[in-house]
């Protein structure tokens, strides 16, 4: 192949025009950038809560925030509240925020820990300025003050949001159903796509956003998939929309059931509620009725199911065709990281992106860069399942008992005795992730590093009590975070 100048996008929807809105805004000069979608093919269109990095991805494409949240409807988060996890009756809130203060030697947990043992140390919660925040339905931005946080936000609009952007820097988008795709026969490429109007789509790389499908990169290239479903069970999802019957709380809810979660995302005009089971354990039937039964406000849609296989393509750039959003794979929405992976998935192919025609080595720079972060992601939801004291339902019986992948072992083992947590150079979750969900799943390390003996005890009382103070003092004083969204962002 030679130079690459046209880039078709297969399929629309949030992954669709993520990919157009950073190719045309950052490459839109040397590319010509074409959109393929029909109005008749619904999306998934429930991957409604975010992670932080979303923040910088919109700070490239220089996205103002308020006008996006008006867009949007959106809200802010700043974590994930974890209910019945632990043993069916528990709560604990993994948040955005750093707990404490840390040493080059020791992380805070260790200080923590000796100050437990003492007798003197509060929850470890308690020196989390995010976590307060979220735990007092507070939130505020200033410039004295940082505060890390990402949003719940209507995935549809954001599609609407982000394809009135894409069109604006030059992206076109073309109406109609995929009928066939050209390939090239000596070498396999994708040549082209035929829509059922005849019309033909020419193009020298091929972004696969058709979904679960994968109609470019398994359907026509039989790329494979790897599946991870003996490592996360759940399978289906069933998803409904309320009305608010309250103050939107700048969190996401997970609240465990016996056969998986089920989420709670509040946005600003109404509530998205979705339940993940897996088939195995809980019928379609009973997962609607469980759903409709705990739900607050009216349903404003009838409820969805959704089918899925958590694990990935064996390549997700295979030939001249790269397959971003669900088409790639899927972990499940359990941390938010959907849109993240798909915004890191354009990221990287801009990165690496082949001006000048495809090479091998960029193609399998780019796989095993995915295939790296796919799986430090995975091995972080899979904790979620395996540290937990439920045994009240075969669905918790299994996930206690199943074999995790060993590097993830190895990092239970490792905190379990030692209180130490880690983050790998590349990966998404940070120091403080590990450490909050692992004590929030019932995990008590079994000792602390010594470099805490050299702070006596009335050192570390009064820095642990000075933590708490000023956290405390500073979360006083921010807005309900209704208040917040009201006056800074209101739809």
């Amino acid at each position: 192949m030679g130079a690459i100048k046209k880039v078709v996008i297969a399929g629309g929807g949030t992954a669709g025009w993520i990919v157009a809105a950073a190719l045309s805004k950052k490459l839109g000069d040397v590319l010509d950038i074409t959109l393929v979608e029909s109005e008749d093919i619904g999306t998934i269109g429930v991957g409604e809560a975010t992670i932080p990095p979303i923040r910088v991805f919109h700070r490239l494409l220089q996205i103002d925030e308020q006008e996006f949240m008006r867009a949007t409807s959106a809200t802010f988060k700043l974590g994930i509240s974890f209910e019945n996890w632990k043993n069916g009756d528990d709560t604990y809130i993994h948040s955005f925020g750093k707990t404490g203060r840390e040493t080059w030697l020791a992380d805070f947990i260790h200080f923590w820990l000796k100050a437990k043992e003492i007798g003197f140390a509060g929850d470890f919660g308690d020196y989390c300025y995010e976590l307060q925040a979220a735990q007092k339905n507070k939130f505020g931005l200033s410039k004295n003050s940082e505060i890390n946080y990402a949003y719940h936000l209507d995935a549809t609009r954001y599609a609407q949001f982000l394809r009135k952007m894409s069109e604006a820097s030059g992206a076109r988008r073309l109406e109609g159903k995929i009928a066939s795709v050209q390939q090239n026969n000596d070498t396999g490429y994708i040549e082209s796509l035929t829509l059922e109007n005849g019309e033909i789509i020419e193009g020298d790389l091929f972004i696969d956003c058709t979904g679960f499908h994968g109609l470019l990169i398994e359907k026509t290239l039989h790329t494979g998939y790897e599946d991870w479903g003996h490592w996360l069970p759940c399978n289906t999802a069933v998803a409904v929309q309320t009305e608010s019957v309250g103050p939107a709380v700048p969190y996401t809810r997970s609240i465990a059931h016996h056969a998986g979660w089920r989420w709670r995302i509040p946005l600003q005009h109404r509530v998205g509620n979705g339940l993940v089971y897996s088939s195995d354990y809980m019928s379609d039937d009973e997962a609607v009725s469980t759903l409709l039964s705990s739900v607050e406000g009216k349903t404003l849609t009838e409820p969805r199911l959704i089918k899925y296989r958590t694990g990935r393509r064996r390549k997700i750039w295979n030939k001249n065709c790269v397959a971003l959003g669900l088409s790639s794979g899927f972990i499940e929405p359990l941390e938010s990281t959907s849109i993240h992976l798909f915004i890191m998935g354009i990221t990287r192919l801009m990165q690496l992106f082949p001006f000048s025609g495809i090479e091998p080595s960029l193609v399998d720079e780019f796989n095993a860069e995915t295939s790296k972060e796919l799986e430090m992601v995975r091995d972080f939801i899979i904790l979620h399942y395996k540290v937990t004291e439920r045994n009240d339902s075969s669905f918790w019986q299994y996930c206690r008992n199943m074999d995790v992948p060993e590097k993830l072992a190895r990092r239970i083992e490792l905190f379990k005795s030692s209180a130490l947590a880690f983050q790998r150079e590349g990966e998404l979750f940070r120091v403080d992730s590990w450490t909050q969900v692992m004590l929030g799943q019932g995990i008590t390390p079994q000792s602390y590093h010594h470099l805490v003996e050299l702070m006596s005890a009335s050192e570390l009382q009064n820095m642990l009590t000075g933590l708490d103070g000023s956290i405390a003092k500073a979360v006083e004083m921010l807005p309900t975070h209704q208040e917040f969204v009201d006056n800074y962002c209101k739809a």
